[in-house]
């Protein structure tokens, strides 16, 4: 019997890489949890692999072609697959989000990308990348912005974050970039296609404290949590990891304003911004 075709770049190659692997395994009589045993990965982690919300790796193609006599298949076409035009540390996270049905996102310092106008993107990258080219610059704004169109749809994905006051406080690219941005934030609020809550400095300390949370859940996969630093992230699916992550964000939810509170805030400082624009 002929084994499968290689896959088309154009395609959605990881969703229909995933469909391969589902079929191969099932034709090797493997359950999930039989075939993540062998790779010494979880079961979770296969049903992830055949939705497309993870991505193959080389050396982990490498492995299940090898189990499921597949001919080097996986291997082949998982470069085509893991192709992104996001940094190495994020892609996985960005494309697991492009697909989730909720995601929950706790920011300490930064409006979430999901949220940002061009201008405070813009001026993230340049503050961060200093000496970067115009046209390199150009790349990562069109790529954030591309993340944006998931709030297109009206009611899917749910979006719920909470920001932590900083965010609002620290200036991103000047005060008319900052009052454009809060109120896209809260526009997007009052039209009920996002949840918005602030946690207020004066909330203290809290169960974030040492960064950014994201949190999503699938239709056909296990939920993720991915957590961010410098230049790195981490994407978890441990169960029991993931749901301490999830009982964290609860927890910062009721250390935070009010959604209506929330808004109202956000919209005072943009105000102040807009003032302090047309003063300068």
């Amino acid at each position: 019997m002929p084994g499968p075709k290689d896959l088309d770049p154009s395609s959605s190659p990881r969703a229909l890489l995933g469909a391969e692997l589902r079929h191969a395994r099932e034709n090797a009589r493997l359950s999930q949890d039989a075939l993540g045993e062998r790779l010494f990965v979880s079961g979770s982690f296969i049903g992830q692999l055949e939705s497309g919300t993870r991505r193959m790796q080389p050396e982990i193609a490498a492995k299940i072609d090898d189990i499921l006599g597949t001919n080097g298949f996986f291997q082949r076409n998982c470069t085509a697959a893991n192709k992104s035009r996001y940094p190495d540390h994020f892609a996985e996270a960005a494309e697991a989000e492009a697909v989730a049905t909720a995601i929950k996102e706790y920011a300490p310092l930064l409006i979430p990308g999901v949220l940002q106008t061009e201008r405070y993107a813009r001026a993230v990258f340049r503050g961060g990348r200093p000496t970067a080219s115009e046209d390199a610059i150009d790349e990562l704004v069109e790529a954030r912005l591309a993340r944006t169109h998931i709030l297109d749809d009206p009611t899917t994905p749910l979006f719920w974050t909470v920001l932590d006051e900083a965010v609002l406080r620290r200036e991103v690219g000047g005060p008319a970039v900052m009052a454009e941005a809060l109120r896209h934030i809260a526009v997007l609020g009052r039209c009920h296609r996002v949840i918005v809550q602030v946690i207020p400095f004066r909330a203290g300390a809290h169960t974030a404290l040492a960064g950014a949370l994201k949190l999503m859940s699938f239709v056909d996969a296990p939920p993720l949590a991915y957590l961010e630093s410098l230049g790195s992230g981490q994407l978890h699916d441990d169960p029991a990891t993931v749901k301490h992550y999830e009982l964290s964000y609860d927890l910062l939810g009721a250390s935070a304003l009010s959604p209506q509170e929330s808004l109202a805030l956000i919209e005072s400082v943009a105000e102040d911004y807009a003032h302090e624009d047309r003063d300068h």
